[in-house]
């Protein structure tokens, strides 16, 4: 058909646009009609063919027929391109431009705008206008006008892009970014493809790029590789991966803090917390909290392998502590202690001391007697003199926490301990200073309670170095955090991150299904309410969960649409035999307004793959669609066919990027 030809030139598609809009004096456009705009196109070049054949016997000068010939052909032009556009809108409900782009090409495109604005796709800005052609679509005698075919790939209602022929680039001010971003949308709808986008950009722009992604996606790690190397910072990649414990780096949940009470945080914190279980999490708290003051004073820095041993053995603790502070004030401490054990007595033993060693509760005797404590060694004496049973009991819930949290192979990758590993292993501070690009890869399908320890521990872990950014003035180094699925990680620690990090720089894009996730893993509508108000931008694609697209519904006005109504009406005279007529006759059209929502929620239910209706700065409403990749990673390992890979050969792929990534020659030895 020629129409699909013609449509597929986008500068055809903007000349008819510009040149062929009919003039605003109805109160319809009546779009969904014949192009009646040729019949006199037609007729007035017909005209001017006239004018300039017969001229002469027209008795038009040389002068008045170029004038009147140039007239007619303008005025012949401008009618068909009005019903040209009449054509090519009818043809886009149908049928949209394919739009694709490579990450070069993208960057070449919007270079020059990169420091000031976040691309997000092409589109429109959505008004009253649209909301009224929608309406006109939903009648009965216009469904030949929409799609019908079953088997189109990207699904939905193409007719709601299709309503706007003119496309521009939409963007997101880099300011409007601090206030943080929301993708919200079902399985398979372009949320990843939208994350690459982002990523593309802010790797070109220089900035700091987190990429936290509970899965584990060998596609996007391919991304952030190639987009690194692309601009030349390969250098600044950092991949951690927990299902590749051979060439992941190394990151430690709780090493770095500013306070210490941020370490018993950021461990109890993935306990359950409601009902009973609030008491003993506040028992693990306290005991954690205990431990890690100890060791920070010992000089060694807190892991979870560190944790979880002295948790069960706080006698070993105690005595190392009491070894370091005692020798200053008493040298022979030891030799004491030792001499009042020989001489301890079952009898003189507490009942809840019964069963452990006699010289930790010598030494626990001498400091009292001594008054040789501090509040560390009193901690630690405390937890010292629990009963054996009430203290299992009390530590039910955080022992199988850290258990998990140190079996297997993650313990080498969340408590690095060997400084000479040949696995890099980094911190969010030294990430955030050097602008360098993390991917984080949790791998929650294999382990889902390590991934979100580990997971809530990162955003605790940046929440504290934004207000360490804070104290000191430090925000010229923006921060761009990626949260893919963080539905799955979002706990308490996520809250203050989007509350009180935008003024330290971070921007975090977070992305996930549906909203009922968010509140269901939080356990309080009000938490995910206090969340969804810190989100300002809100990028929307399919969602098939009603209560999701109603949260974005109420957010927005209701508009004016005009209903058109055919009436007709008969009425008889009464009069018998009359002179004038034995009834009267009308027809007309009734035209009412309405308050309707500038969205319903079957719009964003009937999406498209790929396309997104956007709130973007202060609630303006755009209609976006996202491009479709392009195949342009062939050189990274996988090639571009990585989906058609048996199952054996993709973990070799994924290892082998991982390993470019943190530039490894071999599992054992660096490059």
């Amino acid at each position: 058909m020629i129409i699909n030809k013609l449509a597929a030139y986008p500068w055809l598609l903007r000349f008819t646009y510009r040149f062929g809009r009919h003039r605003n004096t109805y109160p319809l456009e009546g779009l969904l009609r014949p192009p009646v705009e040729w019949y006199s196109s037609l007729v007035l070049s017909l005209a001017a063919v006239l004018c300039f054949t017969f001229a002469h016997q027209l008795m038009l000068t040389q002068l008045m027929m170029v004038i009147c010939v140039t007239m007619l052909l303008l005025l012949a032009a401008k009618r068909f391109l009005q019903g040209l556009r009449v054509l090519f809108y009818k043809h886009h409900l149908k049928v949209l431009p394919y739009y694709q782009l490579s990450s070069q090409k993208l960057i070449r495109l919007h270079q020059s705008r990169l420091p000031e604005r976040q691309f997000i796709g092409r589109g429109f800005k959505w008004t009253s206008l649209h909301t009224q052609r929608l309406k006109e679509l939903s009648d009965p005698d216009h469904v030949k006008y929409l799609a019908t075919e079953t088997d189109r790939v990207e699904g939905g209602n193409p007719a709601l892009h299709g309503i706007e022929i003119n496309e521009q680039d939409i963007f997101i001010n880099q300011g409007e970014r601090v206030a943080h971003t929301l993708y919200l949308g079902t399985t398979r709808v372009g949320k990843t493809r939208a994350l690459e986008t982002n990523i593309i950009q802010d790797i070109q722009r220089g900035d700091c790029v987190i990429v936290i992604d509970p899965k584990g996606d060998q596609d996007l790690l391919r991304r952030v590789l190639f987009e690194a190397e692309r601009v030349g910072r390969e250098k600044d990649v950092i991949a951690f991966h927990l299902g590749f414990p051979d060439v992941s780096a190394r990151y430690n949940p709780v090493g770095d803090f500013e306070r210490i009470t941020e370490v018993a945080n950021r461990i109890a914190n993935q306990l359950p917390g409601s009902g009973d279980s609030q008491a003993f999490r506040e028992f693990a708290w306290r005991f954690t909290n205990i431990i890690t003051k100890a060791l920070v004073a010992l000089g060694r820095t807190p892991t979870y392998l560190e944790i979880q041993h002295h948790i069960g053995r706080v006698d070993g603790l105690l005595w190392d502590y009491a070894d370091t502070v005692l020798s200053r004030k008493n040298p022979q401490w030891e030799t004491v202690v030792e001499t009042l054990a020989d001489n301890l007595t079952e009898k003189e033993i507490p009942r809840n001391l019964a069963g452990k060693p006699k010289k930790h509760i010598a030494l626990v005797r001498f400091i009292e007697e001594n008054r040789y404590a501090d509040d560390v060694i009193e901690g630690l004496m405390s937890t010292f003199g629990y009963d054996k049973t009430y203290y299992d009991k009390i530590t039910a819930s955080l022992l199988p926490l850290l258990e998990k949290l140190t079996s297997g192979r993650t313990v080498e990758l969340i408590s690095p301990s060997n400084a000479r590993d040949y696995r890099p292993s980094f911190n969010w501070t030294s990430v955030i200073e050097q602008k360098q690009i993390v991917y984080v890869g949790l791998d929650a399908l294999s382990d889902r309670t390590v991934a979100e320890a580990v997971g809530n521990s990162m955003f605790a872990d940046l929440v504290s170095v934004a207000g360490k950014r804070y104290k000191e003035g430090n925000t010229d180094n923006r921060v761009c955090l990626h949260a893919d699925e963080f539905n799955e990680l979002i706990g308490n620690e996520f809250i203050p991150l989007l509350n009180k990090a935008g003024g330290a720089k971070f921007c975090v894009t977070a992305y996930t299904q549906t909203w009922t996730d968010v509140a269901a893993k939080l356990n309080s509508r009000e938490k995910a309410g206090q969340i969804a108000g810190n989100l300002n931008t809100i990028i929307c694609l399919r969602v098939l969960e009603k209560s999701t697209a109603e949260m974005i519904i109420e957010r927005l006005p209701k508009v004016p649409v005009v209903s058109s109504t055919q009436v007709s009406t008969v009425t008889d005279t009464g009069e018998f035999a009359s002179k004038d007529s034995d009834f009267r006759s009308s027809n007309e059209d009734r035209l009412t307004t309405q308050e309707v929502p500038l969205l319903t929620a079957d719009c964003l239910m009937q999406l498209p793959k790929g396309q997104a209706f956007a709130l973007v700065n202060g609630g303006q409403v755009y209609k976006v669609r996202l491009p479709l990749p392009a195949d342009d990673m062939s050189r990274l390992p996988g090639g571009n066919n990585i989906h058609q890979l048996p199952l054996s050969e993709r973990y070799s792929v994924g290892e082998a990027l991982l390993r470019r990534a943190n530039r490894l020659q071999l599992a054992g030895g660096a490059a």
